[in-house]
Parts: structure tokens; sequence; C-alpha cells
């Protein structure tokens, strides 16, 4: 089966991590099945998403009387039940789901959800933790994490490197970063060439390594 980014997505776990996907998803377009096993939750719901249910999401046959067994994608948003998170998750991998994103609120409870067989893992409120202790320690305006150790951070320019083309700037020989792209006032962000030459006010997004960008943004 081939994925399609229109596929249906089941939401199990309607705190607030998983209303916010559910609702998100809805609202560009993506078909969703929310499931949670408090009705006050559902209710509160009612009109903003068309697939709601009511229903114990450790019982393996409420699961399959929803038909969750025909999703390709899973969303399992349930935190304050670490054993009900694991146990669900279990369940669509026994189920054959084939892209189930889990919630974890430590990195215990994510080792076993990764253990178990959740192809994507989510610490919410760690993850925003070390992008905000980012942003507060240095210049960056904002700052996104691709995988381990690589990131993509959005600052300005230091002063060294304004008024002459990257090109000349040796920028990646004396940091290992690359600035990809340029923002200029009133203007949309364009791609970064070795001609483009930045200014004081501009925003530049720039890639590399997490120590290097740390070391740049310090600038």
């Amino acid at each position: 089966m081939v994925e399609k980014a229109s596929d249906p997505v089941v939401v199990i776990g309607l705190g607030r991590f998983g209303s916010s996907i559910a609702l998100e998803l809805v609202r560009r377009g993506t078909e969703v099945l929310a499931i949670d096993n408090r009705p006050k939750i559902v209710q509160s719901l009612a009109g903003q998403i068309t697939q709601l249910a009511t229903a114990d999401s450790t019982d393996m046959e409420a699961l399959r009387q929803l038909g969750v067994p025909d999703f390709y994608r899973a969303v399992v948003g349930i935190g304050s039940n670490i054993e009900a998170s694991i146990l669900t998750t279990s369940l669509l991998v026994e189920m054959g789901i084939d892209d189930i994103w889990a919630k974890a609120v430590n990195r215990q409870h994510g080792r076993i959800l990764d253990r178990i067989g959740a192809h994507h893992v989510v610490l919410p409120e760690h993850d925003m933790g070390e992008r905000v202790a980012h942003l507060v320690s240095g210049r960056m305006l904002d700052y996104v994490e691709i995988e381990e150790g690589f990131a993509f951070i959005k600052t300005r320019p230091p002063r060294d490197f304004v008024g002459i083309p990257l090109g000349e700037s040796k920028l990646r020989k004396k940091y290992g970063v690359t600035i990809v792209a340029v923002k200029s006032p009133g203007e949309d962000f364009t791609y970064a060439t070795a001609d483009t030459v930045l200014n004081y006010d501009d925003i530049i997004i720039v890639s590399g390594r997490t120590e290097q960008l740390e070391r740049f943004s310090e600038l």
C-alpha cells in the first residue's frame, strides 16, 4: 500500500496534544477518526470532528469494531496513562498499522514505545523545552531540530558577514554552517546563493550541526 497525505488518520487520546492534532488534520482536509474513553472530552469536540467515538483503546475488539485496522496512519496521544499508551500502541502494531505516531511523557516511556514498534515517538514537553532553551541562550529567532545533532535556525546575520557576497565570506569553511534562505524586510524568503549579499536587517535560515549553529549564533 502506498500512503497518501490525504489518507484518513485515527487519533487516539484527545487531550491537548491529540485534540490539537485531530483538529489541525481536519482543517487541512484529512478525514479523522478521533477516539477517547472520556465521554465529556468526545462530546466537547462534536461539530468540529465528524467521526468521534467513545471507546477503550486498550480493547482490541473495540478498535476492530471502529474499523481501526483499516487505517494506514495512527496517532496515540495518550499521556496521562502510560500503561494505556503502551497497550494501545502495541495493539496498533499487532493490527499492522503502517505508520504509528505515539506521544511519550518521558524518555523511558519513549524507549518502550520505540521498542514495541511505534514508528515515530514524540516528546512534546522535552522538544519544546529544548527549543526554548536554544532561543533563550542566544540570538536565534527560531530553532528546529531535524534529527539529533542537526538543525535549522532563524537568526540575524552576524556583523562580519554583512555587505559581502556569501561566496566570498567562507562561512561554511569557518563555521561549518550553510545559509539556505534570506528574507529582507517586506519581502518573502528567497534561496541564498554565492552572490547573495546580506544586510543588517535581514533574517536568515541557517543549517548545520547543532554545536556549530550555537557557535555561529553567538557571533
